[in-house]
């Protein structure tokens, strides 16, 4: 099975999975269940989970018997996406090319929304730690990678720069923390499900974050809005400290090219499948959307 193939089939298998719990949703008022829907189910390339499903694999494992934890991980990076979106955040009227959830539902209920999702997925968390320490200590993990010492602690350095000066240093911790430790966390917790290496699987996530970051920087200012699905330019506008604002295009380029390669050195902590993984950094580097 090539690249494309075994990505569908994980992305069918986090569909199918997303969709099932989705029709379990019927909560009071009826607002609630509909606007968390609408975000969960608006498509994307639902990375996170296939990451982990990928990761699983890799470290000999069934990632069919982990389909609550992979719910888990896209509950919070949509809540994540719905937050982000708000005026007091990013302001963005579009996400994934359909209207943010504020638009549809209003900002108090797009805040609901988010919430609730966040609170849903902690359910499938502890749901999942009845079956053992090792899901416990996967629980644990996501919990951290998706709170104050991970992507809250990016997402508040990324408004706190905004509009100011910032370094390397600066920019490297809104990327490990706002993107990198949601692509790190189904890494890891693959790990100590199936018994691989936390760490390093870990860091082969951390460095991908910071790619998927550099090249979304990137395309908000060379991308086309219809493909990436949000308003483009935003950035250079509200003066985020990005790559293109500290070091220009050309420099990103090379530094995007500079995290491929060390992404590929980290490729070793797969004993299976790494051959997946590095036609997935190839996308993630590619892409344009």
């Amino acid at each position: 099975m090539n690249f494309s193939e075994k990505y569908k089939e994980y992305q069918t298998a986090a569909e199918e999975a997303i969709l099932s719990r989705c029709g379990e949703m019927h909560f009071s008022p009826s607002v609630l269940t509909e606007s968390m829907r609408y975000s969960l189910l608006a498509g994307g390339k639902r990375i996170r989970p296939v990451l982990f499903f990928a990761a699983l694999e890799a470290f000999g494992a069934d990632y069919r018997q982990e389909t609550d934890l992979a719910v888990a991980l896209e509950c919070i990076h949509t809540y994540s996406l719905i937050h982000d979106d708000l005026p007091a955040m990013d302001n963005d009227d579009f996400r994934r090319g359909k209207p943010s959830n504020h638009k549809m539902f209003g900002e108090a209920n797009a805040i609901l929304a988010g919430d609730a999702l966040l609170s849903y997925a902690f359910d499938l968390l502890l749901k999942a730690c009845m079956k053992g320490e090792r899901r416990i200590r996967a629980a644990q993990c996501l919990s951290r990678a998706a709170g104050a010492e991970g992507m809250i602690a990016g997402q508040s350095a990324d408004l706190l720069y905004s509009g100011k000066t910032g370094g390397r240093d600066e920019l490297l911790f809104i990327y490990e923390n706002k993107t990198g430790r949601l692509l790190s966390a189904p890494l890891e917790m693959a790990a100590i499900l199936a018994g691989g290496d936390p760490a390093a699987a870990g860091a082969f996530g951390r460095d991908l974050g910071i790619l998927f970051q550099l090249t979304d920087d990137i395309l908000d200012e060379k991308g086309e809005s219809a493909k990436m699905g949000k308003t483009l330019g935003k950035d250079k506008t509200e003066e985020k400290l990005t790559c293109v604002r500290l070091i220009g295009l050309k420099a990103s380029e090379a530094l995007a090219d500079e995290y491929v390669g060390r992404c590929r050195q980290s490729l070793s902590c797969f004993p299976r499948n790494a051959s997946f993984f590095e036609s997935l950094i190839d996308l993630v580097r590619g892409r344009d959307h």
